[in-house]
């Protein structure tokens, strides 16, 4: 037997020694295996000395014998969560594109509950009830700036009625149908509203004139508005609530007093319409009537006794009354025409005074 191509191809080794070798180590093998497979022991306290050093000696040739298979374990499975991945990134890929719709469906929900929330949390002083409209049409010019709103004279919508959304005022109604209503802007050049400086109380008037920033016209005080003060509606003529946010005052380029828009820091889309007519539907008129204070009650009506008394007593102070008024108006008589008083007669002076009868008593009038 001879090593050809290769290193060890002059070494010759004899056919019949290398079978002997192979056939030992079998015999050796064997011999391992059928000790290492032995599990009946006789007697459990005594551990065999032989069997004691064969574990001994194959605990570490065990590990490395043991170190190739989990080696190859570990290939195998890598190999195999390679091909899972990618078969799993597939998958996936698959559940994302099925995905991306809903995804963007949820993140619209999502924008158009916080707005919702947003202007259901609009609170007015008093309340003031409200309808929530869409906007479907847009009608833009260099001088109309008017929206349709869904929502019209079915749900209480009329002419006139504030608009807002949820950063503030938007405009009035100035048309409804039945299930539509036309909304101007304050944008618009026919657009007026009644505002107020928030900081000082001034009294302005907003002017639209088609530009996105309206005019602040009729200011009321000097240095009444400064930039960034905010601009609230006023509520004066009964158009509009008071204290509405409408936006902030800034400088224009042209010098003029402007104000920029709440509602334009968002789309228009989404609005409340205020069933706003007058101050006078904000109060119930018992409510304008106040109740009698606790514990004072109404007096109860007189008995007929009582009534007549009362007016007894008042015909007398009538008669009174008529009869003083009387003795003041009678004319006096001069004092010449008055009669003289009478003088007394002088008593004697040695006769003791003696009571005179009233009979002999001298009249008054009656001379000496």
């Amino acid at each position: 037997m001879a090593f050809r191509d290769g290193p060890f191809e002059t070494i010759k080794v004899p056919l019949a020694w290398t079978a002997a070798v192979v056939v030992v180590v079998a015999l050796v093998a064997s011999v391992i295996l059928l000790m290492s497979d032995r599990r009946e022991v006789r007697n459990h306290d005594v551990y065999s000395p032989v069997r004691a050093g064969f574990d001994a000696g194959m605990g570490p040739v065990s590990g490395v014998l043991a170190a190739p298979v989990r080696w190859v374990g570990s290939l195998s499975d890598g190999v195999k969560g390679y091909f899972f991945a990618v078969s799993e990134n597939r998958k996936l890929r698959e559940q994302i594109a099925q995905l991306e719709p809903w995804r963007d469906q949820a993140i619209a929900l999502k924008n158009v509950n916080a707005r919702y929330e947003a202007m259901l949390g609009l609170r007015t002083e008093p309340a003031v009830a409200m309808v929530t409209g869409r906007s479907v049409s847009d009608s833009r010019g260099p001088f109309v700036h008017a929206r349709l709103i869904d929502t019209g004279a079915d749900k209480g919508v009329r002419i006139g009625n504030p608009v807002i959304n949820e950063d503030g005022l938007v405009g009035r109604v100035i048309g409804a149908s039945g299930g539509v209503s036309r909304m101007l802007l304050l944008t618009d050049v026919s657009s007026r509203t009644p505002v107020l400086i928030d900081r000082t109380d001034a009294r302005a008037m907003l002017t639209g004139d088609g530009s996105g920033n309206p005019r602040l016209e009729f200011v009321r005080g000097v240095g009444s508005v400064q930039a960034g003060d905010r601009v609230l509606s006023s509520g004066d003529g009964g158009g509009f609530p008071r204290g509405i946010p409408i936006g902030v005052a800034a400088k224009g380029i042209d010098g003029t007093w402007r104000v920029k828009l709440f509602s334009d820091r968002g789309a228009i889309d989404y609005v409340r319409v205020m069933l706003f007519q007058d101050f006078g539907q904000l109060v119930s008129p018992e409510a304008l009537t106040p109740p009698p204070l606790a514990g004072l009650a109404a007096a109860p009506p007189p008995s007929a006794a009582q009534a007549a008394a009362i007016t007894d007593a008042a015909a007398r102070r009538a008669a009174a009354a008529s009869t003083a008024a009387a003795t003041t108006t009678t004319p006096s008589r001069p004092a010449a025409q008055r009669p003289a008083a009478p003088r007394p007669a002088p008593a004697p002076a040695a006769t003791p005074p003696q009571a005179t009868p009233p009979s002999a008593a001298t009249a008054p009038g009656q001379a000496e």
